[in-house]
């Protein structure tokens, strides 16, 4: 199995997907929770989830994928926004829910 190509089709092929430790339901650590809630305060209450616990190998080649050292992981329409940290201070300023409309606006 390709990894960076499974990566690819779960960014490309929805909206909304958050690499994050644990599920929505029960998140394994704080940057993973807060995420979950920016997006619910967003108005996203189901994004695709990947939980990197239990897939070692995306855990791993997610951070090779965007580049980016952390989990979780946002992506908005196939684009990497970022981790938990920057998906706060987008929401603070308006900036993620501008975002996050632009990519549910009708193709």
């Amino acid at each position: 199995m390709d990894i960076q190509k499974t990566i690819h089709e779960q960014v490309s092929g929805n909206r909304v997907v958050l690499y994050m430790k644990g599920t929505p339901q029960f998140p394994q650590c704080g940057f993973s929770a807060m995420a979950i809630k920016v997006l619910e305060a967003c108005g996203v209450d189901q994004p695709f989830t990947v939980n990197v616990l239990e897939e070692p190998a995306i855990r791993q080649g997610v951070k090779e994928y965007a580049n980016w050292p952390t989990v979780p992981q946002l992506y908005i329409s196939g684009e990497f926004i970022g981790g938990s940290d920057i998906m706060r201070e987008m929401y603070e300023s308006g900036e993620l829910q501008k975002v996050l409309q632009e990519a549910h606006a009708p193709r």
